[in-house]
């Protein structure tokens, strides 16, 4: 009510609207208002880490009434010159809830502004739909990353060359150099490296600590094997795949975190005996082997001693999942009865046998080996080793085969056992021969093209199928008619060639030309899925090993054109601005991502193809021998760095 006055002089009230220019002033102050509150909010830049201030709000909320805490005495007031001890207990009550509720937030390491410019670029460049096509056609296009800001590796070896001298237990393996003279092939090799760093720079910013990346979501992936516990599977199971490449401050990243916080400690989740021994326990030996750092014997020592109450069964034959809390184990309820798988509890000994070796401990060689005389002594069908076994009987379950699923390691590590021993367990290459001429009589076969594949047998009956887990084998018999000339080493090579080719040709008869799941023989098709469960593809590496394990034997250059094909395929159908995903339909030209970085592919799929293209001298095959996740390990005899202990440990 605004006062007015009449024509006589006398006050009187009306009421009136505001005029137009007051309006448009109050709506102006109104919309000001609006823009500093919610703009201020909502367009704060990227860099300035609003999401994060936000997060460490949210978790600092957490904390309740226990933030409050008393100030501290000011000086000269304390109790009997000591500070008041209800104070000192408040406050590191505090710091324990904040380092308890922050833990995943302070321990990531940043990126550098220069690195996260590259990712940026990267993206850009990779992110459209030609990117993919303008590799694929044009090999010069491929970015040659240029020298390293950080010192390598080697570098930092010399570094310490006093102290190695010292103590040369502790010396690293060299990874300067191997790289081989054609500029062409170096240029592969760095795009291989790029890609590894494109990957681990997006787990590390998205899922750090956690056990696998889902780049599509941008965050961790708790469907995992392992879960949603934070066992950091990516970190141990790539970290040795960044020390070959010389990345080495990526590699102390994960270092760090492995001593600082891995642990298996308060793991309540049942874990499988066979992932955890492969992926955790050769990861860290490998590191060992490496660089002699003590830090990885013990926590492999660790993984293992949490594994051991699996083994208590009537037989040894251990159960395949184990409570590493409780100690409690059982095995799947959909394995035949309650059985054992063969390529579970047949895939410990190069693992279990080295950490006996290098702590002096016999307790965990024992254990594989009373596996071994389990399988050694039992009635094998026609010579052939069923998938499933009863570790409270001893007796085989359903009589299914397999080179690919349910089987496949069990088989590599007899060869590879062999190997590791210097070729001196001849019991472990005797049982290798003699699987794998029953596999070539009873379930190798060739198509009416002259494909070479080897099928599934159930109940004596050939399913014509091969799956991709079984693509390994092409290198498997390479390796073994390389390794020793008998009766079987024509034969052998014939098959791990064919092998490797029947593979090439499943990746190269689909669009993506990346390989599925499983693929079937029939008189209408070849090396090709049928069903939709087996058209996908989850970065898998068998395909890849083989390879690389028939290039190192016999420099024919298909193979590194096969490589480079797959790298071209992978960049272009599975990379993503924020890792790599696998493909849901290999046949289809635009196929839909699963939204899964697993840990294999930096462990494996990465490593096999960056060795493709370097010297034979780094990692040579005369040195060192790959468990399944593809760690390399020391040939005892032949490698400096098997690290073996000089006297026994008198552990239990």
């Amino acid at each position: 009510m605004l006062p007015q006055y009449n024509r006589l002089g006398g006050p009187i009230t009306t009421r009136r609207s505001f005029h137009s220019r007051e309006k448009c002033l109050i709506a102006l102050v109104l919309a000001t208002l609006v823009i500093v509150c919610f703009g201020g909010f909502f367009l704060l830049p990227d860099n300035f880490g609003g999401e994060r201030v936000l997060k460490v709000y949210k978790q600092i909320q957490k904390a309740g009434p226990e933030i409050f805490i008393p100030a501290p005495p000011l000086a000269g007031h304390s109790i009997s010159g000591k500070e008041d001890p209800h104070v000192v207990g408040d406050r590191q009550k505090l710091q324990e809830k904040i380092r308890q509720e922050l833990d995943d937030i302070l321990d990531r390491p940043d990126l550098a502004a220069g690195d996260r410019n590259k990712i940026a670029l990267m993206n850009n460049k990779f992110d459209s739909n030609d990117g993919g096509e303008k590799i694929a056609n044009q090999e010069e296009q491929v970015p040659v990353p240029g020298p390293p800001e950080e010192k390598t590796i080697d570098e930092t070896n010399k570094n310490n060359a006093a102290e190695a001298n010292d103590k040369p237990e502790i010396m690293k393996y060299n990874v300067d150099g191997h790289e081989d003279p054609d500029p062409s092939i170096r240029i592969k090799r760095n795009k291989v490296k790029e890609m590894m760093k494109h990957a681990w720079d997006n787990y590390k910013l998205y899922a750090w600590g956690k056990n696998e990346l889902r780049p599509l979501s941008q965050r961790a992936h708790s469907g995992s094997i392992f879960g949603s516990h934070e066992l950091g599977a990516t970190i141990i199971d790539g970290l040795d795949t960044l020390f070959i490449m010389g990345m080495n401050n990526e590699y102390e990243e994960g270092k760090d975190w492995i001593a600082r916080k891995f642990s298996l400690d308060n793991i309540t989740a049942e874990l499988s005996i066979f992932e955890t021994n492969i992926r955790f326990i050769g990861g860290l030996l490998t590191l060992y082997a490496f660089t002699g750092d003590q830090m990885y014997k013990e926590k492999a020592q660790h993984v293992a001693d949490k594994l051991l109450p699996a083994f208590q069964t009537p037989t040894g034959i251990p159960y395949a999942l184990v409570n590493t809390k409780t100690g409690i184990s059982k095995n799947y309820g959909w394995a035949s009865g309650g059985s054992s798988i063969l390529s579970e509890f047949g895939t410990l000994h190069l693992e279990f046998s080295y950490l006996s070796d290098i702590t002096g401990n016999p307790l965990y060689k024992e254990r594989v080996q009373n596996i071994r005389q389990v399988l050694k002594e039992i009635e094998k069908p026609k010579g052939l080793y069923p998938n499933y076994l009863n570790p409270k009987t001893g007796k085989w379950g359903q009589q299914h085969m397999s080179l690919g699923a349910l089987g496949d390691s069990f088989y590599e590590y007899l060869l590879k056992a062999w190997i590791q021993s210097g070729q001196t367990d001849e019991e472990a290459r005797q049982m290798y021969d003699d699987a794998m001429k029953a596999i070539v009589e009873k379930m190798v076969r060739t198509s009416n093209s002259g494909l070479i594949y080897v099928s599934d047998l159930k109940f004596d009956r050939l399913e014509h199928k091969m799956d991709h887990l079984a693509c390994f084998a092409g290198g498997l018999f390479a390796m073994g008619a390389n390794s020793r000339q008998n009766d079987n080493t024509e034969k052998f090579w014939e098959v791990g060639k064919g092998l490797t080719n029947t593979c090439h040709e499943s990746y190269d008869r689909t669009p993506t030309k990346l390989g599925p799941e499983a693929f079937r023989f029939t008189d209408a098709i070849e090396a090709r899925a049928l069903k939709a469960q087996e058209k996908y593809y989850i970065l898998r590496p068998e395909t890849y090993e083989s390879y690389f394990i028939l290039w190192r034997l016999t420099h024919d250059q298909k193979y590194r054109d096969w490589g480079w094909e797959a790298i071209q395929a992978l960049e272009k159908h599975c990379r993503t601005p924020h890792g790599y995903c696998g493909l849901k339909n290999v046949y289809m030209e635009d196929p839909q991502k699963d939204d899964v970085q697993q840990s294999f592919f930096l462990a494996e799929s990465l490593k096999y193809l960056y060795l493709l293209f370097s010297d034979d001298s780094l990692l040579s095959l005369d040195e060192w021998v790959f468990n399944t996740e593809a760690h390399p390990l020391p040939i005892k005899g032949a490698n400096i760095l098997y690290r073996q202990a000089s006297t026994p440990s008198t552990a239990p």
